[in-house]
Parts: C-alpha cells; structure tokens; sequence
C-alpha cells in the first residue's frame, strides 16, 4: 500500500454526517488491501498523477444511506469509485483498468463523471459496463 490507505478507503461525509459506523472488520480489511496492492496503486503508477476515491468501502448502514445496490462490493471491501478531476482523466483510469490490470467490474459511471472498479480474490469476470 504506496498510495492509498485503509483510512481513505473508507471516509465518507454521509458516515459522518449522519453518524454511522463505517469501520470494516478484518475480512473487509484484507479485501480493501487487494484493491490497492492490486489495481488502485498499480493505476497510481501507470497514470501518474494523483485519483480521489470518492466512495471506498460502505457498511451496511452507509450504503443504504446512499442507495447502494443490495450486494454492493463496496460493502465487502472490494470496490471503489476513483476520480482524476476531468471525465477525460477519469476515460484514461478506465483505459489504463482495462487493458492493464486485473478487475472484477469496470463500469464508466455517467459518461465517465466517475469510475467503479472492484477486484476480488480468486476469480475476477473483467467484466465492462456502461451506467
């Protein structure tokens, strides 16, 4: 872990403003440091300039509170939202993602206002979609 902290992973103004317990437990932890040791920091590298994680892991209580999907992999530590500042830096994350690194889902989030990606232990679909 070069770039990206469990701590980061895991800020949310939602779970501080409405007061939830957003602290993951040790399986959610070791998820969270295959994301970055596995794709957010070899991204870091390959882009070379910094990426803002807007939503990292969720509780349970955080992703309703947000309206995330019943099986988030947010929840399970396995995803996070990743942003450069501009939808052209946010298309290049994703090309990088795709032809580079190894991902569970890659999804362009509105025309590229903002990046899912997830990465799971075992095995990943590399599955791309468009939202």
């Amino acid at each position: 872990m070069k770039y990206f902290t469990i701590n980061e992973m895991c800020k949310s103004s939602t779970a501080q403003i409405k007061r939830i317990d957003n602290n993951p437990n040790e399986d959610q932890k070791e998820a969270l440091k295959s994301l970055i040791n596995n794709v957010l920091d070899p991204l870091r590298e390959l882009y070379g300039n910094p990426i803002v994680v807007s939503s990292g892991f969720r509780s349970l209580d955080l992703n309703r509170a947000v309206g995330g999907a019943k099986n988030s992999q947010h929840m399970k530590g396995e995803a996070a939202d990743i942003y450069t500042g501009t939808k052209e830096g946010n298309k290049k994350l994703f090309e990088l993602i795709r032809d580079n690194l190894p991902f569970d889902q890659l999804i362009d989030e509105k025309n590229f206002s903002w990046v899912h990606v997830s990465f799971r232990e075992g095995h990943n679909r590399k599955q791309v979609l468009k939202l």
